[in-house]
């Protein structure tokens, strides 16, 4: 999905005003902002060329930590399940791939997730020249097989793997397609505060932005910096 990259920098206090005459119910029940949330400065750009490891790491980092406008999200790193997504990731987040970039992504009905990893925050960005690499530690086929807390890689199909992910914020439930690299240890408490205030469209006819249960995070988050150790 495209974005104007102008309207995701602001955090849309203003613009939801035209939401009120779209759903005033809806909008009334709602906050537009998470308390705390800092005011973003990225932009939506080119995915850097980051050379890509073609093997496992000798030594993998155990925990990832995601700096956000919003706050410190940790993640403990599932070394021993998903060793070869941990060194793609790793790789990346040390080459600052991530930094300044948005989470693209979030949804608010039987999928919970905020997905981010895409610096053009258009959906369809990964890293220039990478070609996909195999999923692991795919789940079962059944109800809630992404737990709430758990870290999975966005794909479009098996092997397609690249820089985007995805957080669950509530029990969900998936094909068993995505590769479970992650366990959020820190910073639930934030991505489901995102959850709650909701996610946008941008309306085609007027361009004006309606609440949505699949759209752009109304609380516009902010990727500062990904570490690993």
């Amino acid at each position: 999905m495209g974005i104007d990259v102008k309207k995701l920098s602001l955090v849309l206090a203003v613009a939801l005003m035209s939401v009120f005459s779209i759903a005033p119910i809806q909008a009334a029940e709602k906050p537009t902002t998470v308390p705390g949330c800092k005011t973003p400065t990225a932009k939506a750009h080119a995915p850097a060329i980051v050379k890509e490891p073609m093997s496992v790491a000798k030594a993998l980092p155990k925990t990832m930590t995601i700096d956000t406008n919003c706050g410190a999200i940790v993640i403990s790193l599932l070394t021993n399940k998903a060793p070869l997504t941990i060194t793609k990731l790793s790789a990346l987040a040390r080459a600052k791939y991530f930094d300044l970039s948005f989470c693209h992504r979030l949804t608010t009905e039987g999928l919970f997730v905020l997905q981010c990893g895409d610096p053009t925050a258009s959906g369809s960005g990964n890293p220039t020249g990478w070609k996909g690499y195999k999923d692991e530690n795919l789940p079962a086929n059944k109800a809630n097989n992404y737990p709430v807390g758990t870290v999975a890689m966005a794909n479009s199909g098996p092997g397609t793997n690249g820089s985007q992910f995805f957080i669950i914020y509530a029990d969900t439930t998936l094909g068993p397609n995505y590769t479970i690299w992650g366990k959020v240890t820190k910073g639930l408490d934030l991505v489901k505060k995102i959850g709650a205030v909701g996610a946008y469209k941008l309306n085609a006819s007027d361009n004006k932005p309606y609440y949505a249960n699949d759209g752009f995070p109304i609380q516009t988050v902010e990727i500062r910096k990904v570490s690993v150790k």
